[in-house]
């Protein structure tokens, strides 16, 4: 896929789990020469839909752009100065709310891979992504840590190094008038998807850094769209005549009910409305429906929903909730529909799918829990895109 500049932009992507960061930057223009993922599961997602994820499907040779397999086994100096941009999310369990958080101490960090991957391959460009939980106060150092190492990839940790010691080096470094070698351009902000037409409010930390050579003069900007238009929206506009929702059924619950009684019908937002959980399953079959699996991929009921102690779904009438890969194989609470009367139900998979803006022809290998488990790590498409093409414009502006 060409972007409007009608130039191809070459891309890795490291840990891509089902792709919904390199779906995103496919749309914005980026063609990726490998996918590298170590899960079985993501990985036969991924060959399952290689016509959404490569930019040429008829390619012969297409398997082989996915690497399944370590991440520490890739030697990425073959792509040494040929790449516009390595992308990824490191796994998130070091610093998930959810996790252990362990960061520097936990096997999973692979943040050192991401930047050996700078070091070797030399892109023009990197967008990376996390889980809120990088920002805590108790991570604070370490993203620093983290954040310098990709400034300076070239300014490695000496055998029997410890981090902090690292750090301190990577500080003096950063610091010094002169510098040599391998230097990245890096700004770090936490997104809300919501905020950038995703029908969920997922917030992802990212890192976009360009080469020192290309003056990109780059800022993530803000998003186009807003909760307070969307409560003018349910409030003055057509939200409830458009979804056909009975007067009895509409109603505004918490911040949103708040902010209605603000605002007046003279006064509309110039932002766009935020997408909220119907505006994302809406034209979908009944799940229950025995014709449902015909009409719609992926979207089998799935029964057993509760609502537990901070776990009770997502409103119907705003984005929902972030979906979570779950433990044990059970997605969490928030992975529920709550309609107007309480009463909840899992997200089946294409829902789930829709809520991550995931095309309706992309397919999920694996049981439903799997699938969820996929869904909930993923970056959102829409979100992904955004900012690629932010990216990408940059670089053949370059």
């Amino acid at each position: 896929m060409l972007n409007k500049f009608e130039r191809s932009l070459n891309s890795v992507e490291l840990f891509a789990g089902a792709g919904g960061l390199g779906i995103g930057l496919l749309q914005a223009g980026f063609s990726p020469q490998l996918v590298v993922e170590y899960d079985k599961w993501c990985c036969a997602t991924l060959r399952q839909n290689k016509h959404v994820i490569f930019a040429n499907e008829s390619d012969p040779n297409q398997k082989t752009r996915v690497h399944e397999g370590d991440v520490r086994t890739v030697d990425f100096s073959e792509y040494e100065d040929k790449l516009d941009l390595v992308s990824g999310g490191p796994p998130c369990q070091p610093f998930s709310l959810g996790g252990r958080h362990r960061a520097f101490d936990d096997a999973r960090d692979m943040f050192p891979q991401a930047v050996r991957a700078l070091r070797e391959a030399r892109p023009r460009a990197f967008v990376f992504e996390n889980v809120k939980g990088l920002m805590r106060a108790s991570f604070q150092n370490y993203a620093e840590y983290v954040q310098l190492q990709m400034e300076h990839p070239e300014l490695t940790a000496k055998d029997g190094e410890d981090w902090q010691d690292h750090l301190s080096r990577l500080e003096q470094h950063h610091t010094q008038t002169a510098r040599s070698g391998l230097h990245y351009r890096v700004v770090t902000r936490l997104l809300n998807s919501a905020n950038y037409g995703v029908p969920q409010r997922r917030e992802r930390v990212v890192f976009v850094g360009f080469r020192d050579d290309i003056n990109a003069r780059w800022s993530f900007g803000t998003g186009c769209y807003s909760q307070e238009a969307l409560v003018w929206d349910q409030c003055f506009g057509y939200y409830w005549d458009r979804h056909k929702v009975s007067k009895k059924e509409r109603h505004l619950e918490g911040r949103a009910l708040l902010m209605s009684k603000k605002l007046s019908v003279e006064e509309r937002p110039r932002s766009a409305p935020w997408q909220t959980t119907r505006d994302a399953i809406c034209g979908l079959p009944d799940p229950k429906s025995a014709k449902s699996r015909n009409l719609a991929k992926n979207h089998d009921y799935r029964d057993g929903a509760k609502v537990y102690s901070g776990h009770t779904g997502s409103y119907l009438d705003e984005p929902s909730k972030t979906l979570k890969a779950g433990v044990h194989g059970v997605p969490g609470g928030e992975n529920m529909l709550r309609r107007a009367d309480g009463s909840v139900r899992y997200f089946t998979t294409r829902e789930a799918a829709r809520i991550q803006t995931f095309p309706d022809d992309f397919e999920f290998h694996g049981a439903w829990s799997e699938c969820m488990r996929q869904l909930g790590n993923a970056v959102p498409v829409e979100l992904a895109r955004v900012v690629g093409e932010s990216v990408a414009e940059k670089l053949l502006k370059a």
